[in-house]
């Protein structure tokens, strides 16, 4: 198992590379010069020169990539050109309501995707089994943005079941020490917070978890229909064993391989589903921060955001594949 882990290790380095080097130099291929973005459209053609040579861009594109790989492998990814702070310090601040909203929007997917997949497959082409996936494709097929509207509408306008936007309620004053508000809050007996925290916490993360629900529940359907037409689920049925035991033991611990892979891929759809979630309802996270900045034309934010999340998406990935080799131990063993 420890060399199975050791080559799927190895294996991301030139992926992370290629990552680097791709967002690199697409953000260089960007129309605009940051310079003058800086300055403004009056600024004189010294002060442009002067800008770039403080930002390093009059340097060629190779020693730029050399020098900014040196900053990120030692935890510097830039400074905001607009605003001059330090991305990085910026990156700590905001991701912590990314990650809180995107791993409730994952466990809602789980916890109602799974149960509803295997009772589909179980109920094959019952009314259950067909409601279930007419749902999901109306999940799939939904634009997140336009949910997230027609959600503030409804339940925030009409309804008033919950607040519209940001994630915490104005009047309330809570410091966070670790930028996690859920984990604080419990942490400090804070039960007011926590409560309005939630409460915001609802409607955004309910439309950040449609699409990887709607995956979950066909893909967990899909691959119980595979399990179950097996010759040793049909001898479990034919020994008398229990529903539960059937189904849960033999069936869906054996489905659980292909439901780990979309797990695993969803993550980079969560992430960029979080840029329009966090857009729509005001939420504090990385999304926001990264539309807010391309707006503004702020490159190395874009630049030190982008090559964050695509490395959190490759470190999924790779937790993924390990995995594999303990759920399935033929996979370690090739």
């Amino acid at each position: 198992m420890v060399g199975y882990v050791f080559r799927r290790i190895l294996s991301t380095v030139p992926v992370l590379l290629g990552v680097s080097i791709l967002i690199f130099s697409f953000i260089h291929m960007i129309p605009g010069d940051p310079a003058l973005a800086m300055l403004g459209e009056r600024a004189t053609d010294e002060s442009i020169a002067r800008v770039r040579a403080n930002l390093g861009l009059d340097k060629p594109v190779w020693q730029q990539y050399l020098i900014y790989m040196g900053r990120v492998l030692q935890g510097d990814l830039g400074t905001s050109i607009l605003r001059g702070d330090s991305i990085t310090q910026e990156l700590l601040t905001r991701f912590p309501a990314t990650v809180e909203l995107s791993v409730t929007a994952i466990l809602l997917a789980l916890l109602f995707g799974i149960p509803a997949g295997v009772f589909s497959a179980v109920k094959r082409n019952s009314w259950f089994d067909n409601g279930t996936m007419l749902l999901s494709l109306a999940g799939v097929s939904m634009p997140i943005f336009w949910l997230g509207l027609m959600m503030q509408t409804l339940f925030s306008v009409i309804l008033r079941w919950f607040p519209t936007s940001a994630q915490l309620t104005a009047t309330i004053e809570f410091k966070s020490v670790t930028h996690f508000v859920l984990i604080d809050a419990i942490a400090q007996g804070n039960g007011v917070v926590l409560v309005d925290y939630l409460h915001h916490l609802v409607m955004p993360a309910f439309a950040l978890s449609t699409i990887p629900l709607a995956t979950i529940a066909r893909m967990t359907r899909s691959s119980m229909l595979d399990v179950l037409g097996q010759d040793y689920v049909r001898t479990a049925w034919a020994k008398g064993l229990r529903f539960s035991t059937v189904v849960l033991k033999h069936a869906l611990r054996n489905a659980l391989l292909p439901i780990v892979t979309v797990g695993g891929l969803l993550v980079g759809r969560l992430m960029a589903g979080a840029i329009l979630t966090e857009t729509v309802f005001s939420w504090p996270g990385i999304g926001r921060w990264l539309f807010d900045s391309i707006g503004a034309r702020d490159y190395p934010i874009v630049q030190g955001v982008t090559l964050f999340v695509t490395s959190v998406i490759v470190l999924v990935n790779l937790l993924v594949d390990i995995s594999y080799g303990l759920l399935d131990p033929r996979i370690r063993l090739q």
